[in-house]
């Protein structure tokens, strides 16, 4: 355990988190997602797992790393098949979580999610059981503060 870190978060999932760079995505996904074929074409080519809700999932990795506020739509949903205007539950849960950091969420169909999801830096294979519990984050910068010392 370290303090300070959202005990949800495994030593292998800081590190993936750690590796993103600005503009990498991490592929958050429930648990009937095809999380091993798509992960495997990930940059971190397989899944992480975490034994969590998606948006408890989503919590957990925005205590972590920003979103990212220089291209539009740096959050992605999946649509609900036949109803791209619904909202799933899910979806709904984890809205004011990117609200706080002041993004809303674009939704895609299901194969442009996939394909999305594939080209991530990584996949979080979450045990989320209701449906449409799938966010694609593209992460963003940490700005610096001035260093007090001077160095």
């Amino acid at each position: 355990m370290l303090k300070g870190i959202d005990p949800l978060i495994s030593p292998e999932l800081l590190l993936v988190l750690a590796r993103m760079g600005h503009g990498d995505s991490i592929a958050v996904v429930d648990a009937n997602f095809p999380a091993t074929s798509v992960g495997s074409c990930t940059v971190h080519g397989q899944p992480l797992r975490m034994d969590c809700s998606a948006p408890r999932a989503v919590r957990a990795v925005l205590s972590l790393i920003p979103v990212d506020g220089f291209d539009t739509d740096p959050v992605v949903t999946m649509q609900v098949v036949g109803d791209a205007a619904q909202v799933p539950e899910t979806v709904a849960e984890a809205a004011p979580l990117f609200a706080a950091e002041g993004h809303g969420m674009a939704a895609v169909d299901r194969f442009e999610f996939y394909r999305l999801a594939g080209a991530a830096y990584a996949v979080l294979h979450t045990t989320e059981a209701r449906l449409y519990g799938n966010f694609i984050i593209r992460k963003g910068v940490i700005e610096s503060a001035a260093d007090p010392a001077g160095a």
